[in-house]
């Protein structure tokens, strides 16, 4: 019974490799907008870490690499942004319109380009994407 379970983690790593492998795609997009309970641990832990940094605005871009560009505009109360960009030629932008919205941005690699709208009150988020 173990060894079944520990192939099982095993066989979808190699089938997600598989498929997402450098000489097939060029990068890999992935959006999370999770409800109920899912939503509520993403909207934590991005206040913790809006805390953590001390950020009073709840609003942060961190970038390392070159001709990154990063935009976040808010209207309302009690939204968390985050855009990490890690790369080169990388575009990230997050608007939210409307009260306690999260959202975090992360992009690695190069020329990765994403948009994120938010509008409503209590939205939840996490776009993961790299190019390569």
């Amino acid at each position: 019974m173990l060894k079944r379970l520990a192939v099982v983690p095993l066989v979808a790593i190699t089938a997600i490799s598989a498929a997402f492998s450098p000489a097939q795609a060029e990068g890999v997009s992935i959006t999370l907008r999770p409800r109920g309970e899912s939503a509520e641990v993403i909207r934590q832990g991005l206040g913790l870490y809006g805390m953590f940094r001390d950020l009073k605005n709840r609003s942060k871009t961190d970038q390392r690499g070159s001709n990154n560009g990063a935009a976040i505009a808010q209207r309302g109360r009690g939204n968390n942004a985050y855009v990490f960009q890690r790369g080169r030629d990388n575009s990230g932008t997050i608007t939210q319109n409307g009260n306690n919205n999260s959202h975090g941005l992360f992009q690695f690699g190069r020329r990765n380009s994403t948009t994120v709208v938010q509008n409503g009150n209590g939205e939840v988020g996490i776009t993961l994407q790299g190019k390569w």
